[in-house]
């Protein structure tokens, strides 16, 4: 949606209580924090077309009228990749964090990724507005790929009325990805990057960290102030990771 002139200038005056209080850039160059072993993993691209993206659970929450970010992004096909706790014999590999790179700056300033209608004026940060997460997985595409998405699933429920999306469609896919890529998956599967058949558009599938909640999601800004970046933060791995708090 477009922000009112109202709203934009509340926001602009809130922008440095929506920044990140943790070192993203960190989480995709550090081989550690928090005394975690982190490590990086592609997760194939997206394809950008219109320039308009949203972050959502791609089971429960992506549709056609799903509402992108009011922030613009740059356009074309761009690379995916996770930052990962690595596993130990205590816990499965975990992924921390999902970023978009637009370009290859790096940022200097994350910003929280907002859609133009949230209450800002009474927000004083601490939190965040984040999206909601239900069916342990999130997912990152523009407009266009979430109206073809919608097109498929209202097609296949019309073929399967009785069917259950995940189950009878996407967890063979899961569960293929994992014995050609069983780096950081569980047996079941982690993560695709499934492309909606008939199209040239993709849905990538990630598993959300620590499974269900509401998760914040940035965009990084390179010196010159442009949108570099859009990254999903599942663990705060200082927070989550220190000591007494394992």
């Amino acid at each position: 949606m477009t922000p009112t002139k109202e709203w934009l200038a509340v926001y602009e005056s809130k922008k440095e209580l929506l920044a990140s209080p943790a070192d993203l850039n960190a989480y995709f160059t550090s081989d550690e924090i928090a005394d975690k072993s982190l490590d990086t993993m592609s997760l194939g691209e997206i394809n950008v077309t219109t320039g308009k993206i949203l972050v959502r659970d791609p089971l429960v929450t992506l549709g056609e009228d799903s509402e992108p970010y009011f922030t613009p992004v740059p356009t074309g096909r761009c690379p995916l990749t996770a930052c990962v706790v690595k596993g130990s014999y205590e816990d499965c590999a975990r992924y921390a964090a999902v970023k978009v790179d637009f370009s290859d700056r790096i940022p200097v300033q994350y910003v929280e990724a907002l859609i133009g209608d949230e209450d800002i004026e009474n927000f004083n940060g601490g939190e965040y507005y984040g999206f909601n997460v239900d069916a342990g997985l999130g997912t990152i595409v523009d407009t266009a790929t979430a109206k073809a998405f919608a097109e498929f699933r209202t097609k296949w429920h019309t073929k399967h009325p009785e069917g259950n999306l995940y189950d009878d469609y996407f967890a063979a896919i899961f569960a293929e990805n994992y014995k050609k890529n069983p780096l950081y998956q569980r047996l079941e599967g982690d993560w695709i990057n499934w492309t909606i058949p008939g199209t040239d558009f993709n849905v990538p599938m990630f598993q959300s960290g620590f499974g269900d909640g509401a998760y914040p999601v940035y965009f990084g800004y390179d010196e010159d102030g442009n949108v570099c970046r859009l990254v999903i933060q599942f663990i705060d791995i200082e927070m989550a990771y220190s000591e007494g708090n394992e």
